[in-house]
């Protein structure tokens, strides 16, 4: 089996709500009669095989894929009012489980949830893997400006748990934009320090130790973790501060994460591999994203010098095991 683990779907109905104009994420037409889904920082153009299930299907036959773990990404639905996330939330994840039961073969999902209320978040999870059969939830990087490691988020982690559900996490556009703002840079350098700083922040904040059996899947390769291991283990050598919460180096918490490998960057995968293990690496597409691409995601590892077996760890294997698909 060829799974996609990382890529974008955002059900009809959520689209719909969200162009009545009532929520801060906003979908308009611009003067190329284009669909933008637009927050502050960040946009996304939305094409036909972002909501429709049927020609996100041609697209996975047309690359060879037998299967997509659907994800909503950024906006989220935290940047709402509490009670128009949760219905964002569940209008979403009501989405995602009509998608798997007319096409169960070929897509699962991961629940959006309302983290700006953490216990609600709490009841989503719950919910949608329970009643949806959906097989986890996705995490945002800050939660608007609250971080991952703040004691509210652990009643998540806990039910995460007790769910033995893994948990995604994928970045959101930055607290602090700055110099980011031109060039698309956000999307092309700030993800990736986001979710850098955003797993840093779990492991030095004791996260990872309060719940070793948590698993956790980071998007884009980590960000830039894989490379910074060394450099967060010496920090930990030598900062009584990196030591608070901690009682063993870094990196052996970030080598029991899982990876995905988009955006396809040979050589960076091929240093996450060596990091971590191919048995840690899952293949990701970002797909339908402008700067995503759903057959070169795959022939990315095709490629890679690396044997039979871990290719195929990478293509599907590693992700149905983590996702306890059938």
């Amino acid at each position: 089996m060829i799974l996609d683990f990382h890529n974008h779907f955002f059900p009809a109905p959520y689209l719909k709500e969200l162009a009545k104009g009532t929520a801060k994420a906003t979908v308009q037409t611009d003067a190329d009669g284009r669909t933008i889904m637009s927050v502050d920082g960040d946009y996304n153009i939305i094409v036909e095989e972002h909501h429709n299930p049927a020609a996100r299907l041609a697209a996975l036959h047309a690359a060879g894929v037998d299967m997509q773990c659907l994800t909503m990404t950024v906006p989220g639905v935290h940047g709402e009012e509490a009670g128009v996330g949760m219905k964002l939330a569940q209008l979403v994840n009501d989405g995602f489980a009509d998608v798997i039961a007319q096409y169960p073969q070929h897509f699962t999902a991961l629940a959006a949830l309302p983290l700006q209320d953490p216990q609600a978040a709490v009841v989503e999870l719950e919910r949608a893997v329970t009643q949806g059969k959906l097989r986890g939830g996705t995490l945002f990087t800050h939660i608007n400006g609250k971080q991952l490691d703040d004691p509210t988020f652990w009643p998540l982690y806990a039910k995460a748990c007790e769910l033995d559900v893994p948990l995604f996490i994928h970045p959101i556009v930055p607290q602090q934009i700055g110099a980011m703002r031109d060039y698309r840079l956000v999307a092309v350098e700030g993800f990736l320090f986001e979710t850098s700083i955003a797993v840093s922040r779990l492991i030095y904040g004791g996260v990872m130790a309060q719940f070793p059996q948590l698993t956790l899947i980071l998007a884009h390769m980590g960000g830039t973790l894989p490379f910074l291991a060394e450099r967060m283990d010496r920090g930990f050598a030598v900062y009584p501060e990196c030591r608070q919460k901690i009682a063993e180096p870094p990196s052996l918490a970030l080598r029991r994460m899982y990876m995905d490998t988009f955006p396809y960057s040979p050589k960076a995968i091929q240093f996450a591999i060596e990091f971590a293990g191919a048995d840690q690496i899952l293949m990701g597409s970002d797909y339908p994203h402008q700067i995503g691409d759903l057959p070169g995601g795959v022939q990315t590892i095709r490629d890679l010098p690396i044997g039979a077996t871990e290719k195929q760890l990478i293509l599907g294997d590693n992700a149905r095991r983590v996702l306890k698909l059938p």
